[in-house]
């Protein structure tokens, strides 16, 4: 039936651009019935709203007064209020497994999605990737469940008439459509993979983590993010490519705490109209190589630092980023060919797709009174520094993050700073710091890379 449709509106166009541009005339019924309800009726049972409810505690700021408290008693905390959001999801599995974006359903404490049909349902969440802003759940329920069909994303063209279906501003199940406005999408900045579907298909607050769908009913993307000045819909959305999450689902069924991708042991850098005009290149494109790690893949591959990757088994790779998304999306265990440009000469290499290795984390939250205080840190292996994207170090101890209102939060302490020095004491696992940090000081000086950047740092015992 879908094909029918499909197959009538690529006659009436093909009939209409045949016309002489003069030639008018009054459709006929059959031309009028054409209506996309046979892929909505399709879709919309895998399409869930998601809803969000996580508990925070309010603060009034004037118990920040030690007079205030001392006269009225309490402490800084308010009473708990619960904080809602809404967005929306897909089933991607029979048993009940629905995709969404992080940002829909972070720090929440307990999460609900609802069907089409009006049923309810408990959900607990299987993993969530914040490098790509993708989360999948499972329903707790274990019934089958109607769901989408991941399309071929990369056989995406601009001018290919899409469907976005979620749930905006909470008003239920909507259905817009549009097109494909652009593809490979790299300056969206809401996630470290920047390669995402642009649309014109109206997309608003409360649609994230909905579906884009083609006009054979098959998932092609997630939508994300819009680009708006008032906060609603203006034509320009962008939907993360289903490439991309076949990958995430992939590591949520097979049981992992993390999404498994191809570690490439190099960083890269795009290449500007400079850097062309010095490689004598034609146009900036193509990922340079900027440095290789002596024991990664890229290095086992032979690739050097100066190396122009401008393909990855057979496609064109425009910029940095156009890479990092092609080469995450192959599959682990096999092998890709590089085509690359050295010294001007075209040469091929052949990488294997592995991941990075990685070691116990030993993840722990520091608790002793010191600047450390509330941060949660990790041992650093080429894994986890991949995962936080650090480059030129992968040994060392790694903050993944900081407690809420916490003393090293407060600070200023990252994710991803890593303690390099305290007190004059190299910090190599996280067992050193924990044990320095209970140590009694007059002071703490501090060394962190940040970024690449080395920081020292003074606080008071």
């Amino acid at each position: 039936m879908i094909r029918s449709i499909v197959a009538a509106l690529v006659l009436v166009a093909a009939s209409a651009a045949a016309a002489p541009a003069q030639d008018r005339r009054v459709p006929t019924a059959n031309e009028v019935r054409l209506s996309y309800s046979p892929i909505v009726k399709h879709v919309s049972p895998a399409v869930v709203n998601v809803y969000a409810a996580k508990t925070v505690q309010t603060r009034n700021p004037l118990f920040d007064d030690p007079i205030f408290r001392r006269f009225f008693g309490g402490g800084p905390g308010g009473p708990n209020q619960v904080q809602r959001s809404l967005g929306s999801g897909v089933i991607v599995d029979p048993t009940g497994l629905i995709v969404t974006n992080v940002h829909v359903i972070e720090g929440a404490d307990e999460i609900k999605v609802s069907l089409a049909d009006k049923r309810e349902f408990e959900a607990t969440v299987v993993l969530k990737d914040p490098r790509t802003d993708l989360a999948v759940m499972r329903i707790k329920d274990g019934a089958a469940f109607p769901f989408l069909e991941f399309a071929n994303s990369d056989a995406l063209e601009v001018g290919d008439l899409v469907l976005a279906i979620g749930n905006p501003f909470g008003v239920g199940q909507t259905v817009t459509h549009g097109i494909v406005s652009a593809l490979a999408r790299t300056q969206v900045g809401v996630s470290d993979y920047q390669f995402f579907i642009q649309t014109d298909a109206a997309i608003n607050p409360g649609n994230s983590g909905g579906a884009l769908v083609d006009i054979g009913g098959k998932l092609v993307g997630i939508n994300t993010a819009i680009f708006s000045r008032s906060g609603g819909s203006q034509g320009v959305g962008f939907a993360i490519p289903a490439n991309m999450v076949r990958v995430v689902v992939a590591s949520a069924k097979a049981g992992g705490s993390g999404v498994r991708r191809p570690w490439l042991g190099a960083t890269l850098q795009s290449v500007t109209p400079d850097i062309a005009d010095g490689l004598n290149l034609k146009r900036p494109t193509g990922a340079l190589v900027a440095s290789v790690r002596p024991d990664g893949p890229a290095a086992k591959a032979g690739l050097k630092a100066g190396d122009l990757i401008v393909s990855i088994d057979g496609q064109d790779v425009d910029d940095s980023n156009a890479f990092d998304y092609r080469f995450a999306t192959k599959p682990l265990g096999g092998t890709a060919k590089l085509g690359i440009v050295r010294g001007g000469r075209d040469m091929a290499a052949t990488i294997e797709l592995a991941t990075a290795p990685d070691a116990p984390r030993d993840e722990i939250t520091i608790t002793a009174r010191s600047p450390f205080a509330g941060a949660r840190v990790a041992n650093l292996s080429p894994a986890l520094a991949d995962e936080l994207q650090l480059q030129n170090v992968d040994q060392g101890v790694v903050i993944v993050g900081t407690d809420d209102g916490s003393v090293a939060g407060s600070l200023g302490f990252q994710r991803g700073d890593v303690i390099q020095e305290v007190n004059g004491k190299p910090i190599g696992r996280t067992r050193d710091l924990d044990r320095i940090a209970h140590a009694p000081a007059n002071g703490w000086r501090i060394i962190i890379l940040r970024r690449g950047q080395k920081i020292s740092a003074m606080f008071g015992g």
